[in-house]
């Protein structure tokens, strides 16, 4: 990839602060940034693609994006077939799979896991009570959804060390891949067999013996459109994955916002009530998904632009949600902002379907955090970042409080 601007949004350079390149990118909404590769940055060209049928989130269309895809590791092999996770797959066949999934994401099962997010939390900052220093990530952002997604998905909490392996050499590979070194390929490729091997034993363990968790319900759905084997271990990837990667980024983008706007936070401390807008201004402000990428079945003509067919296409959520054009004082963190229709999980038929999970762990959490630390301040900034530029968020985020109560 050529120094571009998308480039400098790769490079770990530009990790603590993507958004000036944003603004950049914006002044053509939709711009060429490689050999096959286009960018669209306002919020207007990312909505329209977004809803666009003759863009393909299935990266095996692109004149590129297969061979790139499966050396990523980003497939889950099942023999001689690889198989995405229905996030990148096109109608009918991600119709068909997210309808299965939804099924078990039952607003009572939700309900259930939002009651014990609430215990949780709690546990997880009794831990600190009394110390003057926490780590928002390694104390509470990442722990929270990695306990919620394995209750929910009926993964055992012990296995957390290997697959945090595999997830953090995974969530890589949503990057475009020319900006993977061959070391972090060879990991995603190993983690994604490692991963298929440990779900396939998984399955057959649960198959056997069923119990009141996700995975269960995928194997003895007695609908007539269920998955078959390799669908569900596709799917068990994808959410084990993507189930917590994204929220402990929300989590801590959360906190790190507020802790740099200090009347936001004593707004939150006086009205505690006032979390879910100021939650969705964080998502718009600072989302934990930068970025997704898609292809183009045929040629499609945008702002001027005519991005020929089999390219691959950057959507970049963040750089739309940041848009001066769609949101007053767009770079301004405004805890209260109205018509806030951000672009933060995504939107069309991929809209997340962990969103009202994700929504329920990060109020529960910030919630927390506001009450419960005494005069917070950073102890960096800016924090240390992972190196995913699409899953963006920090790899530490050390807070010095007078006390955690």
């Amino acid at each position: 990839m050529t120094d571009t601007l998308f480039a400098q949004v790769l490079d770990e350079a530009s990790r603590a602060d993507p958004y000036p390149l944003y603004a950049q990118l914006r002044r053509t909404p939709v711009s060429r940034q490689g050999e096959n590769l286009y960018a669209a940055s306002t919020y207007r060209a990312v909505t329209a693609l977004l809803h666009d049928p003759r863009i393909s989130s299935d990266e095996r269309k692109s004149r590129t994006g297969a061979g790139a895809l499966a050396a990523s590791g980003r497939l889950i092999e099942d023999g001689d077939e690889r198989r995405p996770g229905f996030i990148f797959l096109d109608p009918p066949e991600h119709d068909r799979l997210r309808a299965v999934v939804m099924r078990q994401f039952t607003p009572h099962r939700i309900r259930l896991l939002g009651r014990h997010v609430e215990t949780l939390v709690d546990e997880l900052l009794d831990r600190r009570a009394g110390q003057t220093t926490l780590d928002v990530v390694d104390d509470l952002a990442y722990p929270l959804p990695v306990t919620v997604i394995c209750e929910l998905l009926g993964v055992p909490r012990e296995d957390e060390p290997r697959f945090h392996v595999w997830a953090t050499a995974l969530a890589r590979t949503l990057d475009p891949p020319e900006g993977m070194s061959e070391e972090e390929v060879a990991r995603a490729v190993s983690a994604a067999a490692e991963l298929r091997a440990y779900l396939v034993e998984l399955a057959g363990q649960r198959a056997a013996h069923p119990r009141p968790d996700l995975l269960s319900g995928l194997l003895t759905d007695a609908s007539g459109d269920r998955m078959n084997p390799p669908e569900i271990i596709a799917t068990m990837a994808l959410l084990l994955i993507a189930g917590h990667e994204t929220t402990v980024n929300l989590i801590t983008n959360g906190m790190l916002t507020l802790l740099r706007n200090p009347e936001a936070l004593a707004l939150l401390r006086e009205r505690p009530d006032l979390i879910t807008p100021a939650l969705e201004e964080v998502l718009r402000y600072d989302p934990p998904v930068q970025f997704r990428t898609r292809t183009t079945l045929t040629d499609v003509e945008l702002d001027g632009v005519t991005v020929p067919a089999g390219a691959n296409v950057a959507l970049l959520l963040a750089s739309a949600s940041r848009d001066p054009e769609r949101f007053p004082q767009a770079d301004r963190y405004e805890p209260l902002r109205q018509d806030n229709q951000h672009l933060g999980f995504g939107g069309g038929i991929h809209y997340c379907v962990g969103a009202p999970l994700a929504r329920i762990e990060a109020r529960v959490a910030l919630g927390a955090l506001v009450r419960r630390l005494e005069s917070p301040r950073l102890a960096a900034d800016p924090p240390p970042y992972r190196q995913s530029a699409s899953l963006r968020g920090p790899r530490h985020l050390v807070v010095e409080a007078a006390r955690v109560t």
